[in-house]
């Protein structure tokens, strides 16, 4: 969808500060989400960045409903693990389980099959399938030695799935292979292993030094806009069309797919 070059600078300045703020200050980014979804709903990465900032705040149904909306537009099947994430947040375990075994995860790449195979896990943990969320994990990207952007993430679940049920030497063992393979940080493999050695973290900073300083640059609380114009009703119409792909409030997830 083509904007005209004022809504479009607009739209992308908005984009820009939910980009830069998602990690560090989620909810100023939510903000700025919302505004970009006011001034131009019909745009993929619009509804995609709001859903990614929604579901960073657990607002999961408002993220189901941006991230259903940008692949309705794409065609793309990028989202379904995050999809299949967001059921879990809204207490439908089974939901994800089901859009595990969807055809759409066969569209994924590597990095996206992993990302599935983490939420279904997941999913069985929340079910109290601990031994079925081990089985789930093992894999042969989970054997391999190269180390990839998910390597840490996927070991450090498999560690967590085998302390649940009991196995805290192997636990021990694959948290030890995550931080070795955790360069970013994603992971807090490295201080669980230190607990399962018996050594405790204090942390000796107050929670007033502890906030996250923002760029000069950015605007103050408060400004999270770069438009005052008139937007779009960014909601209009998505129901109906997720009633028409089977994505309704009432439909199971296998009349998702």
């Amino acid at each position: 969808m083509s904007l005209p070059k004022t809504l479009a600078d607009d739209v992308a300045k908005n984009l820009v500060m939910v980009a830069r703020l998602l990690d560090s200050d989620p909810e100023r980014a939510y903000g700025y989400s919302r505004v970009a979804l006011r001034l131009a709903s019909r745009v993929a990465a619009v509804r995609e960045a709001a859903g990614f900032a929604s579901y960073v705040t657990e607002r999961y149904s408002e993220a189901l409903t941006e991230f259903r909306a940008s692949r309705r537009m794409t065609g793309s099947a990028e989202l379904w693990p995050v999809m299949a994430d967001c059921e879990r947040g809204l207490g439908r375990p089974e939901r994800a389980l089901e859009m595990a075994g969807a055809p759409e995860v066969k569209q994924l790449d590597k990095a996206g099959q992993v990302e599935m195979r983490l939420v279904a896990a997941g999913a069985r943990s929340d079910l109290g399938q601990f031994e079925a969320a081990v089985v789930t994990l093992e894999s042969p990207e989970l054997a391999s030695t190269a180390v990839q952007p998910w390597t840490a993430r996927l070991r450090y679940a498999y560690a967590d799935a085998l302390l649940k049920v009991g196995r805290e030497d192997e636990a021990r063992e694959w948290f030890s292979k995550a931080a070795e393979a955790d360069q970013s940080g994603a992971t807090d493999a490295a201080e669980r292993l230190a607990r399962l050695d018996g050594i405790e973290f204090v942390d000796a900073l107050d929670a007033d030094d502890d906030e996250v300083e923002h760029a000069d640059d950015l605007p103050e609380e408060g400004e999270g806009e770069f438009a005052e114009g008139p937007g779009e009703d960014y909601y209009e119409d998505d129901e109906e069309e997720d009633e028409e792909e089977g994505f309704g409030p009432n439909r199971s997830t296998s009349e998702e797919k």
